[in-house]
């Protein structure tokens, strides 16, 4: 007998094959029992008619519970009807685990309830295609990079020293010295840089920041590519073209999933290079213009980008903010000080900034100021510094959230979907 998964079902046709998997939902009409059946590739419909099996096998059936663990063997016919466009003519199953009575229903649930049971959440066919567009993404940003000579260089978790502000710092004990979770792998990067010319990391990073907006997680991941001999220009050029690839990569791999999620993906598939570029001055300019009162110097907040965001069909780049309104690294504009060489990528639709990147500081002097400036302690940067004396270049990067990139991408109202296990503000389990 073959052991077949739910997705490559159909090259099964009018086989008898076996699958393993849980029961999905269940529904019975007299004589027949309709299985659904789902094996984490695809659900699958299972069909049971009483006069084709034993009594045994047809009872099984009937007793089976949501999310009961089988084993189903029986003949693969095309039914467009279905779900897959295939059946199961079921002539023999098996039970592995009688599930209990399953907590999450086909109904309404609360959404603390939902998140509290997260691990049998992710069971669902709305979880699970966020999660499998979720994977394309991240498979899809690695193989840009990989093809086009990034290495991947792994950052630490653990560092002695901020690298976005102190503010937002989860402090650890490490052997009696202080150690943060890391906010951030670019500084490691820009040393990486130096040894190998284009390289990113990919890992999970750390924010305490108390914030509980649909746009914010405590621990989220993220992908930072970074870029010797490159200046703001070139940094923005890869953006764009990345996020392209990772857009129509995505609508080409992952129609179904998007489909189940129904999301209108007509602004996505006009997601390719070139995006347009606007100044900070310029976006002070249109925010006012929309009714927003804001002085220059500030950074936007999330109803600012929306605004911003909506005057374009593509990603925006909003460039040059204001160097005071920027991190320590961030070069300053050599014709114009008070600014940055940096920008935001913000999306469409009202998901705001989903990269933050520019050129960094490349001169040693100016990078000491910066620190003192910043009253960060100079010894723990002292490796950082080093960057700057021995074959310092110029060079840029930016780093890519991929819990905003999934929620724009699948159309989501909150980003706590985006991931498995969501770390809030006020929710660390399960």
């Amino acid at each position: 007998m073959t052991n077949v998964i739910i997705s490559n079902i159909g090259e099964y046709e009018g086989q008898e094959v076996t699958l393993r998997g849980w029961v999905y939902n269940k529904r019975s009409s007299g004589k027949i029992q309709f299985i659904l059946i789902r094996d984490g590739t695809g659900i699958i419909q299972g069909v049971v008619f009483k006069g084709d099996v034993t009594p045994e096998t047809f009872a099984l059936a009937d007793s089976l519970t949501q999310e009961s663990s089988i084993v189903a063997t029986g003949k693969v016919r095309e039914d467009k009807r279905a779900p897959g466009g295939y059946e199961l003519s079921i002539g023999d199953l098996q039970l592995v685990h009688r599930a209990l009575d399953y907590p999450i229903a086909p109904k309404e649930h609360g959404v603390d309830f939902l998140m509290s049971h997260r691990h049998l959440w992710l069971r669902s066919s709305q979880q699970h295609a966020i999660l499998r567009v979720r994977a394309e993404i991240i498979n899809a940003c690695r193989d840009y990079l990989d093809e086009r000579g990034f290495t991947l260089i792994d950052a630490p978790i653990l560092t002695p020293a901020a690298c976005e502000g102190t503010t937002t710092l989860f402090e650890t004990d490490y052997f009696g010295d202080k150690a943060y979770l890391s906010q951030s792998g670019q500084l490691y990067m820009e040393a990486a840089a130096m040894a190998f010319g284009r390289v990113y990391c990919f890992g999970p990073t750390f924010r305490a920041e108390k914030s509980k907006t649909r746009r914010h997680l405590m621990e989220f991941w993220m992908i930072e590519p970074e870029m010797a001999f490159a200046d703001l220009d070139e940094d923005m050029r890869v953006q764009e073209e990345f996020v392209s690839y990772v857009v129509q990569r995505v609508l080409s791999k992952r129609q179904q999933e998007l489909e189940m999620l129904q999301r209108d993906t007509t602004r996505l598939k006009k997601v390719e290079p070139p995006f347009p570029r606007i100044s900070y001055d310029e976006a002070i300019a249109i925010l006012r213009k929309n009714g927003v009162e804001i002085e220059w110097g500030g950074d936007f907040g999330a109803p600012d980008e929306t605004i911003l965001a909506e005057q374009f069909e593509k990603p925006v780049f909003v460039h040059r903010y204001p160097t005071q309104s920027k991190a320590f690294y961030m070069k300053p504009d050599p014709e114009r000080p008070e600014v940055a060489l940096c920008a935001d990528l913000l999306a469409p639709e009202g998901y705001g900034e989903i990269i933050g990147g520019g050129q960094r500081m490349d001169d040693l002097e100016m990078l000491e100021k910066k620190i003192v400036e910043h009253n960060l302690p100079k010894e723990a940067y002292e490796w950082y510094l080093d960057l700057r004396r021995y074959g310092s270049v110029p060079h840029a990067g930016f780093g890519m959230g991929i819990e905003r990139t999934v929620a724009w991408i699948c159309g989501l109202d909150h980003v706590r979907e985006t991931i498995p296990f969501a770390r809030m503000l006020y929710r660390i389990y399960p």
